[in-house]
């Protein structure tokens, strides 16, 4: 049965990110769907542990500094030890720094090239080792952003991370769709979310971008669910290097 595709049970997920936002809700559809959720993140994740019990579903919580990059064999590493295998890798842990490209200092651009997309490819390149060990394929699901095929404004290294995401994502997609590792990438529009907080307090702003999105609305972590839990899912077995939108149809203006 088709439904039976889109069930993750028995499969171990790693989503990076997953104390707050986003990476929690795709976190609590992960275990709805059946996986057992590792949660990475540097502070600690209890209410999505808690949600996710709630639904019966299982959690281990794995806290890491992913804006150090030698913490990626700790966190696989981490993950194995648990449970011995790995089959999905949510890449959602970013930052966005907000300052008028004149006026970005090198520290603060390397700050959000190393975690947005620097860990990105090294967590990825860690797991598809990994998964080519196992021998039985993986998923690897990065989150790209609407900037990723917009310039954006006061974001430049933000706008260049994502868009590297979604080029990266390709080109892994390229390489190692031949190992059964499925790389795919989810763009989500304007999320109700700590990063965007700035922007929803602004009134003007915020009533801007509603004006923009077809759907009306800012989107919200659950909006999330039906992508990366289709993308990490055996229903995606043939879908490779490809980026989906959750944007309220924001791109499609």
């Amino acid at each position: 049965m088709i439904l039976d595709d889109f069930s993750l049970k028995g499969k171990v997920a790693v989503v990076t990110g997953a104390n707050t936002g986003l990476g929690q809700g795709m976190c609590v559809a992960l275990a709805q769907a059946g996986a057992k959720v590792a949660g990475v993140a540097r502070r600690s994740c209890e209410e999505t542990a808690s949600l996710i019990a709630k639904d019966g579903g299982e959690f281990f919580e794995v806290l890491a500094d992913l804006s150090d990059t030698r913490n990626v064999p700790v966190i696989l590493n981490t993950v194995l030890e648990k449970y011995g295998c790995v089959d999905i890798l949510v890449n959602n842990a970013g930052i966005i720094l907000r300052e008028d490209a004149v006026n970005v200092t090198e520290e603060d651009w390397n700050k959000v090239i190393n975690l947005n997309l620097n860990m990105v490819f090294l967590l990825s390149q860690a797991f598809a080792r990994q998964y080519m060990k196992q021998g039985h394929g993986g998923k690897i699901v990065n989150v790209a952003s609407m900037t990723s095929y917009q310039g954006g404004i006061r974001i430049p290294a933000y706008t260049s991370s994502k868009s590297a995401v979604l080029g990266l994502t390709r080109e892994l997609a390229n390489e190692w769709a031949r190992f059964g590792i499925n790389v795919n990438a989810i763009a989500p529009g304007y999320m109700a979310t700590n990063n965007t907080a700035q922007l929803r307090d602004d009134e003007k702003r915020s009533g801007e971008i509603l004006e923009r999105i077809p759907a009306g609305r800012w989107g919200t972590p659950k909006d999330m669910a039906g992508a990366v839990v289709f993308l990490c899912s055996d229903a995606a077995s043939y879908v490779h290097g490809f980026t989906v939108a959750v944007d309220g149809g924001w791109l499609a203006r």
